[in-house]
């Protein structure tokens, strides 16, 4: 089980990107250069975005992709579901059949549970604390060496 795909992870890293260069216009080439995601995959998962109206495409010499929503409006949870479907730690499923014992299963109610504290945590995630995140890391990276 993968709690994030590769395509909910390029997503991420794509919109965080974007997001971190505040408006601007940013080329496709340059998210394939500097995030060293494969062109094919790149190319996929932006039509999503922008199908999904979190990005807007403009096409051209001079073209590029930039936020359609602001970064604090973006949740990794919308990623999840966009790109793998509602979120979910267990199907409780035996030989493609809904388990019988799901009512009673003691194991079922502990996966459950933490799967809503999963969910919960992911509900707190959203572009905009990411790029927070990413500065402040780079700002410590930076002071460490200027030591």
């Amino acid at each position: 089980m993968k709690l994030i795909t590769r395509n909910t992870d390029y997503a991420v890293r794509a919109l965080v990107f974007i997001a971190g260069r505040k408006g601007a216009l940013i080329p496709a080439s340059d998210l394939v250069s500097r995030l060293k995601i494969p062109r094919p995959f790149l190319r996929k998962i932006l039509q999503i975005l922008n199908r999904e109206g979190l990005l807007i495409s403009i096409r051209g010499q001079a073209g590029g992709f930039r936020l359609a929503v602001r970064p604090q409006r973006i949740f990794i949870t919308d990623l999840i579901n966009i790109f793998q479907g509602p979120f979910k730690l267990n199907e409780c499923t035996l030989k493609k059949h809904i388990c019988p014992n799901t009512k009673e299963c003691v194991l079922k109610k502990k996966i459950d549970a933490i799967g809503r504290y999963v969910a919960s945590e992911l509900r707190s995630i959203t572009i905009a604390s990411l790029v927070k995140e990413g500065g402040r890391r780079d700002a410590q990276e930076k002071d460490h060496k200027d030591r």
